[in-house]
């Protein structure tokens, strides 16, 4: 047998050689086009042994070696890209493609035309070639050219196959950003404006790979600083304003050192200062001290430097603080650098490679011919070890066919112990539960997900059995959505396609064009659309079993309430009988009762169902796997929420709303005159009805509750039962139909909108400091000024015709100035206009003199002037130094309670802000005024599970009243002790403990004991204590010291304090 293979290698290398000899002799282009296309197909054929391939090298070599004949020079290069453009390329041939990379790039330099098109093509049909896991044999070959090139067109070429790359290979040119960046400056530095102009447009191709949100939109400005050092100042100052909140990876750290290290010895303090800051602000998303050891040599030094050498302490202080972040972030012991972390390297795996194949079985695949094929094989091995990727699904697909070649059948056992003895941690997380269950395979593919240049998932596998349940879990713009998106649009590699395995897609939106169907149309409109024929009855039917009524089946869209959306995009999805159905946030707007549909729908459908949710409970209560994703993988976890918790710590936010790491903090509520507990009421509401003009009936009627500091209140109630409009009412956005509401004078409410975002949209142009600057700087909140207990009305404006007898005159209130204690309550300056002959047709009013003001008790001008009372009672709020100055300081202080750095709030425009911190600058706005009562109005639909649970603890710790309105049981379990539930417009309370005056429990601090208080200009505000009135004793005791002082001789003033 091993002497017939011997035989047939022989015969292979005399047909290559004869092969070989036609392409030298060929007179004419088609002659060699025909000869170059017969050696592709024959070496890319079914070739046992490596000698052929090595021999085609090495004919290859000479041919490009040729200095006397060019036209050899050209047919030997065309030659090379007809064997790598052939359709399949041949696992024994791609290794030996990198042997031949060098000789092509400096072919490019030929000085003949012909010579130097031929080889740029076949440069380029090499990168396109060979796997995408083996960049790391390719751009080494790119470098070296780069930095030893003799000629130009050599380094156009070198850029151009870079940016090929950056196409073929997005995901793994992507952890080569480190290499590639700086060999890429130098050429953009290069005296050849052509070369400078090709590497300006390749750094930027280089860089659309680097994943990360926080540096997206300063790439430009990064590029520029490369090429134009004068640029750094100014960009170190746009990064200096930036919050980071990404993690951190080599890529980011790539494009961000050369500008930190020209930062570090720019002249001027500041930007020394700011660019010690940004690093400290990014090493503390450093996971891992190896992405931050390369760079160490080029940052560490000049820190220290700085730090010994600056005169500015602050700016000492903040580069100490840099420093000192380094140090620890890269494992820095005793001052001296470790050192880079060479698992991954090329030689390292080649070692440990050639180590198993030692074996006697394996020993001749140790022969000098298999060590090109070897090599490569160690860098892919070495490209998956860097990506972190310990699946054995990945190195087999990418290894085995190479090793097969060498040794068939024993390659993939080899394949398992070189990913087990190289790649750090496979072994033990081989302990994990293979992905062998029973079942039906859904779907089994590997593939790659990108949205537009961001890479999302590379190389992940997927694997989904009939009738299970897979919650999706990942970080915040991980890619969820995309992947269920891809998957329903039959975009993803390998998943079936829709004809034979069914997908449907539910969100939480319907389109905005199907807003004005009625619910039975848009439901047989969307069946048809699938392509289902179903009768008006059928559906009618059907939906008749989800719980809707006549009403909603033949009512507009419009007309439903966000929770019967969600469940008539559910019942839609239903009719469709899919194989599985991907479900995006279904329980958002959902109530209760719902939610537990959902839940028993789900675990007893025999269809497969991939889940994305914010709502824990629900996860652990339906899936049976989590699906999780772990640096561009998907990982399954088989079990419930709660075991996946347990084996992955760091995802324990998803699961507890307190394990979030982010911390939020409300400021104290400000004092309330006559409010010593905190059961006291300080809103109370007796018989209240609303109805909109025009509705049919009420939407709530005969309501009754009171709030408090200490209330913790939770209103709950199924979709569409009047608890918006409820609390509402209670902040003033509407006016009772009927009924009393009563507030505290002093009362401040911060009321956050379902719609958070709506609060800032027109002002995202401004940064935080400005737009709190803008919302306060009358002393009011300018965002409350259109509510409905603010706007005077006809209504008010003929209440407010009342007549006062005053000293035998008739008056009417023209305006309201001040107020001073009147008893248990107040009483307030008004000026008047004198009537003359009421009543009759030359009535008249004429305005008096100040001199005429009269004072008028709280209890008679309030049923009359109550919104001009209420204005009056604000400023006076304002007055007594209970409102904040508006000053920088303060505003970025309280900013901090919500996690919003000083330079973002001072320095960047919210426009540039992510979500999250957007919904943070809400939170701080809205808590400017130290409320007394903070109302949430659905907070788990715009807030994420990190943001949710720093709300939760910050909550708790509130010292004034909370009123939430959710169907979120996990969000409010332990946050609440009262219930109000809102069923077809009326209210039951529970849990409540209401008082009439002050009531029982501690008592609260008075208004002496109060924090120090500012004027609306930031001046402390100094209280004045009252005098202590003296006894009889004392005074005639003070009057004995004075006559013995006089006595003495000392000077005494007789109006002296008694």
């Amino acid at each position: 047998m091993e002497a017939q293979s011997k035989a047939e290698n022989k015969q292979s290398v005399k047909v290559l050689d004869e092969l070989f000899t036609k392409l030298s002799v060929s007179k004419t282009a088609d002659e060699a086009k025909s000869a170059q296309q017969e050696i592709a197909t024959f070496i890319n054929g079914d070739i046992q042994d490596h000698d052929a391939p090595t021999k085609a090298v090495e004919s290859l070599k000479k041919m490009l070696a040729n200095k006397k004949d060019a036209n050899i020079r050209q047919i030997g290069c065309e030659a090379i890209a007809s064997i790598a453009q052939h359709a399949n390329v041949s696992p024994s041939v791609e290794p030996f493609l990198v042997q031949l990379l060098p000789a092509v790039l400096s072919a490019v330099g030929d000085k003949m035309a012909p010579v130097k098109t031929a080889a740029q093509n076949a440069a380029l049909s090499i990168t396109k070639a060979v796997n995408a896991n083996a960049v790391k044999l390719l751009i080494p070959c790119f470098v070296e050219s780069i930095r030893n090139a003799q000629k130009w067109p050599e380094k156009m070429c070198d850029l151009d196959c870079i940016e090929a790359l950056c196409v073929s290979a997005p995901a793994q040119t992507a952890l080569r950003v480190p290499d590639l960046i700086p060999i890429v400056s130098e050429a953009m530095w290069d005296t050849k404006p052509e070369v400078k102009k090709r590497a300006y447009g390749t750094m930027e191709k280089v860089c659309e790979l680097i994943v990360n949100k926080d540096i997206d939109r300063f790439i430009p400005e990064l590029i520029k600083c490369i090429a134009k050092p004068e640029h750094v100042p100014e960009t170190v100052h746009l990064l200096g304003a930036t919050t980071f909140v990404t993690d951190v990876h080599e890529p980011t750290l790539a494009i961000m050192v050369p500008l930190l290290e020209r930062g570090l010895k720019e002249r001027e303090t500041a930007i020394k200062r700011k660019t010690a800051v940004i690093i400290d602000n990014m090493c503390k998303l450093v996971e891992d001290p190896n992405i931050v050891a390369a760079f160490l040599p080029k940052l560490m030094p000049q820190l220290q430097l700085n730090n010994d050498n600056l005169a500015d302490p602050e700016a000492r202080e903040k580069t100490k603080q840099g420093l000192d972040t380094l140090i620890r972030v890269g494992n820095v012991k005793d001052g001296k650098i470790p050192e880079v972390s060479l698992v991954g390297d090329t030689a390292t795996v080649l070692e440990k490679l050639k180590e198993i194949l030692s074996a006697p079985d394996l020993k001749h695949a140790n022969e000098a011919k298999y060590e090109p094929v070897l090599t490569y094989i160690a860098a892919i091995g070495g490209q998956l070890i860097d990506e972190k990727d310990k699946e054995a699904v990945t190195w087999n697909i990418n290894i085995v066919p190479y090793l097969s070649a060498i040794i068939d059948d024993q390659a993939q056992g080899v394949v398992e112990a070189l990913r087990k003895r190289a790649s750090p941690g496979a072994a033990e997380e081989d302990e994990v539960e293979p992905d062998e269950e029973e079942g039906e395979d859904l779907c089994n593919c590997t593939f790659n997900l990108a949205y537009g240049a961001k890479i999302l998932l590379n190389q992940t596998h997927l694997r989904l059995k009939r009738g299970q349940r897979y919650g999706l879990l990942g970080p915040n713009g991980s890619g969820k959505t995309t992947l269920m998106r891809a998957i329903n649009n039959e975009q993803v590699e390998g998943f079936p396609k829709q004809s034979e395995v069914k997908t449907v897609y539910v969100e939480h939106d319907l389109d905005a064009a199907d807003t004005e169907m009625t619910v039975i149309d848009w439901t047989v409109y969307k069946l048809k659309q699938a392509g289902l024929e179903l009768t008006e009855d059928d559906v009618r039917k059907t939906m008749d079993e989800f719980g809707f009524v006549p009403e909603q089946v033949n009512g507009l869209i419009t007309s439903l309430s966000g929770g019967w959306k969600m469940k008539l995009a559910l019942a839609r999805a239903v009719f469709e009988k899919p194989d599985i159905l991907l479900l995006d946030e279904p329980t958002n707007h959902l109530d209760v009762k719902n939610v537990k549909w959902l839940e028993d729908y789900l675990v007893n459908s025999p269809c497969t169902s991939i889940i994305i949710s914010h709502d824990s409970k629900f996860l652990d209560n339906v899936v049976q796997h989590v699906i999780h994703y772990e640096r561009f993988k998907l990982k399954r976890y088989r079990g419930k929420m709660s075991e996946f918790v347990k084996r992955v710590p760091s995802a324990r936010s998803y699961y507890e709303l307190g394990a979030s790491e982010m911390e939020f903090r409300f400021p104290e509520p400000g004092f309330l005159e006559g409010v010593k507990t905190k059961a006291k009421a300080i809103v109370r509401v007796s018989n209240m009805t609303f109805q909109y003009p025009g509705s049919a009936r009420p939407q709530i009627m005969d309501i009754n509750f009171q709030c408090s500091l200490g209330s913790r209140i939770a209103v709950i109630g199924p979709n569409g039962a009047g608890k918006s409009t409820l609390v509402n009412v209670l902040t003033g956005e509407l006016i009772p139909t009927k009924g009393d509401v009563y507030q505290h004078e002093n009362i401040r409410i911060a009321y956050i909108k379902q719609h958070a975002f709506a609060h800032i949209d027109h002002h995202l142009d401004k940064t935080p400091s400005e737009y709190i600057q803008w919302r306060f700087q009358t002393g009011e909140d300018r965002e409350t000024m259109d509510r409905a207990n603010k706007i005077v009305t006809d209504e008010d404006e003929k209440a407010m015709d009342k007549i006062y007898r005053i000293e035998g005159t008739q008056r009417r209130v023209i305006g309201i100035h001040s107020r001073r204690k009147f008893k248990n309550s107040y009483e307030y300056e008004c000026s008047f206009a004198l009537g003359d002959n009421i009543g009759l047709k030359n009535e008249k009013w004429t305005p008096m003199m100040t001199a005429d003001n009269a004072w008028i008790p709280r209890t008679e001008l309030i049923a009359s002037h109550q919104k001009m009372v209420a204005d009056v009672d604000q400023k006076e709020a304002l007055a007594s130094g209970q409102f904040r100055p508006l000053v920088r300081k303060e505003i970025e202080a309280h900013c901090a309670y919500f996690g919003l750095d000083a330079e973002l709030v001072s320095h960047s425009r919210m426009r540039g802000l992510s979500g999250g911190q957007r919904v943070k600058v809400v939170l701080a706005a809205c808590s400017w005024q130290r409320p007394h009562l903070v109302v949430l109005d659905e907070p788990t639909n715009y807030l994420d599970r990190d943001s949710l649970g720093a709300l939760s603890k910050a909550l708790k710790s509130f010292e004034g009243g909370v009123i939430i309105i959710t169907h979120s049981a996990e969000f409010t379990k332990d946050l609440t002790e009262e219930v109000w539930a809102v069923q077809d417009g009326r209210m039951t309370p529970s849990g409540h403990n209401w008082v009439q005056g002050q009531g029982a429990g501690p008592r609260l601090k008075g208004e002496e004991e109060e924090e120090e208080k500012f004027d609306a200009m930031g001046n402390k505000i100094e209280s004045t204590k009252k005098a202590k009135k003296l006894t009889s004793a004392e005074l005639r005791k003070k009057k004995k010291d004075r006559m013995a002082r006089r006595k003495r001789g000392e000077e005494v003033f007789s109006d002296e304090d008694d």
